[in-house]
C-alpha cells in the first residue's frame, strides 16, 4: 500500500473526514514526505486541507502564535514530525490548543514511511475497533488491575471511576495517536504500588538498552535502575521536568495486530501482548488529573491483567500477552 492510500484509510475510518471539512496537516521537514500524503489524502476525500510546516531550532519550546491562529475553525488537525524527547512539553502544549479549538486531531509524532506502507497504517480498522471495544467492554466497572509481565512488573493500579478509552475513532475536540490501536485509562494519581520493568521501549528513546526497573509508591516513581548508567540518567532527567511528571498517568494496551516492535513506541505500544504504563500529563483522558507538561510510556511484554470489579468480582483479561475476548 502506498502512503497516500494509508492516509486516506485513517482519515475515513479513524479521523472520519468528510467532504468539505477543513483539515490543516502540521509537519516538519524530516516527515514533510508523509505530511504531504496526507494532505493529498484528505483532498482526494473532498477536504479543504492545508500545510504548516514547523521551522526553526529544535526542540521547539512554543507553539508560533501564526500556527495557534491557524488552529481554528478546523476540522481536523494531522501532526506529522519527528519525535524528539525534550519536545514533549511543545507537544502537550500543541495538543490543548487543537483540541481546544474543537478538532479531531491524529496525532503521529515519530511516524515512519514503513509505518505508512508496510506496518500499522495499514491494518483493518472494522477488525482494530472490534478488538479495542470488545476489551474495553471487558473492563467495565474495574477498580483496580493487577499488571505482572516475565520480565519482573508487579503493580497494582486503582482505575475506580476512571474509564478506558481508545483511539480507534477519533472525535471531536479529542486527540488519538495515528498509527492508532490501544485503549488506556488514567490511573488514580495516588493509587499505584508496585514495581515495572520495562523490558520494550520508552518514549522518544526507542529500546531499552537492557531492562529498567522503576518503583512506585502512591503513584509516584521512588526509584530507577538499570545497567546502563546514561540511559536512566537521561530517563531521571526526562521524569523530573516538572514535579508531576514522576506521577502515574497511564495504562495502556495495544490492540493493532499489524503493530510491529521497532523501537519507535508510537507503534510499539499499539504491538499486541505489550502493555505500557507512562507517567506525565493525562489531562486528555477520562478522569485524569495529571497537569504534567510532559508524559513518558515504558512498554513492557507479555503482561498478565488480573481485574477486581466494582461488585467483587475478580477476572483475568489478558494472560501472558494473550487477550481473553
Amino acid at each position: 500500500m502506498d502512503m497516500i492510500e494509508s492516509a486516506i484509510g485513517a482519515l475515513k475510518w479513524v479521523i472520519h473526514l468528510k467532504e468539505g471539512d477543513k483539515m490543516l496537516v502540521v509537519v516538519d521537514d524530516e516527515r514533510r514526505k508523509i505530511g504531504e500524503a496526507f494532505l493529498e489524502g484528505g483532498r482526494r476525500i473532498g477536504g479543504d486541507v492545508g500545510l504548516y510546516a514547523l521551522q526553526g531550532r529544535r526542540p521547539f519550546v512554543d507553539v508560533p502564535q501564526d500556527l495557534k491562529e491557524m488552529v481554528k475553525g478546523k476540522d481536523v488537525i494531522i501532526n506529522v514530525f519527528t519525535g524528539i524527547p525534550e519536545e514533549t512539553p511543545f507537544r502537550i502544549d500543541l495538543a490543548k490548543i487543537e483540541t481546544d479549538a474543537g478538532a479531531k486531531v491524529g496525532h503521529a509524532p515519530g511516524i515512519t514511511e514503513d509505518m505508512m506502507t508496510n506496518g500499522p497504517m495499514i491494518a483493518d480498522y472494522q477488525k482494530v475497533s472490534d478488538i479495542a471495544r470488545r476489551l474495553m467492554a471487558m473492563l467495565k466497572n474495574a477498580t483496580t488491575v493487577h499488571v505482572t509481565a516475565p520480565a519482573g512488573t508487579d503493580i497494582v493500579l486503582s482505575i475506580s471511576g476512571r474509564k478506558f478509552d481508545t483511539d480507534v475513532s477519533i472525535e471531536k475536540g479529542h486527540i488519538g495517536n495515528l498509527p492508532s490501536g490501544e485503549i488506556w485509562c488514567a490511573p488514580v494519581e495516588d493509587g499505584a504500588d508496585g514495581t515495572i520493568v520495562c523490558d520494550g521501549s520508552v518514549g522518544n528513546l526507542g529500546q531499552v538498552p537492557s531492562p529498567l526497573r522503576i518503583e512506585v509508591v502512591r503513584g509516584r516513581i521512588e526509584s530507577l535502575e538499570g545497567d546502563e548508567r546514561s540511559f536512566v540518567s537521561r530517563i531521571s532527567e526526562l521524569i523530573h521536568v516538572d514535579e508531576m511528571a514522576s506521577v502515574i498517568g497511564e495504562l495502556g494496551i495495544g490492540v493493532n495486530p499489524m503493530a510491529r516492535i521497532t523501537g519507535q513506541l508510537l507503534e510499539d505500544e499499539k504491538a499486541g501482548r505489550t502493555s505500557h504504563i507512562a507517567f506525565g500529563n493525562n489531562e486528555n483522558m477520562p478522569g485524569g488529573k495529571n497537569n504534567s507538561r510532559t508524559h513518558r510510556d515504558f512498554l513492557f511484554h507479555a503482561p498478565t491483567l488480573v481485574v477486581t470489579y466494582s461488585d467483587g468480582r475478580v477476572g483475568t483479561v489478558m494472560e501472558d500477552g494473550d487477550l481473553r475476548i
